[in-house]
């Protein structure tokens, strides 16, 4: 289940993707089959060994094209471990509202990010974040919530503030919004028919993409979305030509790709 339209990323293979909070690495492994070398980031210690364990597999089968690499890292994106202007294109997806200090996130990633490069950022839209959050404070008052709901020009004008340029933008997973108002209005926690049921429905969805479904999201997501996508380029330094990539900034590039078995077998 895709946030991110790639095609409004303009991911082309051989540029350096860097996702961060990467969950179980969904849009990594996209990224992967596309040609990118990835590097996807959590601080979750079981997010980061389930994504690299996928990656790997991803690799091993043959699904990846040739000078395509990956892996998976645990890291702060208060701290990115990233040389600055060293990444052609981010992936942040519904990772800033669980940030206390989001703000410091966009510098990190305005920081690390090329001139002339593209960050995707997603967070849950702001209606139906709001009404999820009137139906139940138990969805987002709880430890790694979620802090602050996002409206548009809000997310926007933050990205703008730590001098990306915010560009196209596109609404997702309207299906979803209601599943998670039933969830908020029967409880989070509890398990119950409807719930299930609603469930089933959405892995029927992701599993078998029939085209009731996929028709009935495309035409809801403006109006219900759960996410709003925002797409923003670093602007590059007029006139100035590309230079060469720092030491530092080719290491970090070219070994993530590399598996623990090929950094052993070049020792």
């Amino acid at each position: 289940m895709l946030t991110v339209d790639y095609d409004l990323l303009d991911l082309r293979p051989g540029m350096t993707l860097l996702d961060l909070g990467c969950g179980e690495g969904r849009h990594a492994f996209e990224a992967y089959r596309r040609g990118a070398r990835v590097v996807a980031l959590d601080w979750g210690v079981d997010e980061v060994a389930t994504t690299r364990t996928w990656l790997t597999a991803i690799g091993e089968a043959g699904d990846a094209p040739a000078g395509a690499s990956a892996t998976a890292v645990r890291g702060d994106l208060l701290a990115l471990p990233v040389p600055d202007a060293s990444v052609d294109r981010i992936i942040a997806a519904e990772v800033l509202e669980h940030i206390p200090d989001d703000r410091a996130a966009m510098a990190e990633i305005a920081r690390v990010l090329k001139p002339g490069g593209r960050v995707a950022v997603s967070v849950p839209r702001w209606l139906p974040e709001r009404i999820c959050w009137a139906l139940s404070d138990a969805y987002h008052a709880n430890e790694g919530g979620h802090l602050r709901i996002y409206r548009g020009d809000d997310l926007r004008s933050r990205l703008a503030a730590e001098g990306l340029r915010p560009g196209a933008e596109h609404h997702a997973h309207s299906l979803h919004a209601p599943f998670w108002w039933l969830k908020c209005a029967t409880g989070v926690e509890r398990d119950n028919a409807a719930v299930r049921a609603y469930h089933r429905l959405l892995v029927w969805d992701l599993t078998t993409r029939p085209w009731v479904t996929r028709t009935a999201e495309r035409l809801l997501d403006p109006v219900i979305g759960k996410s709003l996508v925002v797409y923003a380029d670093k602007p590059a330094v007029p006139g100035a030509a590309a230079a060469p990539a720092a030491p530092a900034a080719r290491r970090w590039a070219a070994g993530p790709g590399r598996s623990d078995r090929e950094r052993t077998a070049a020792r």
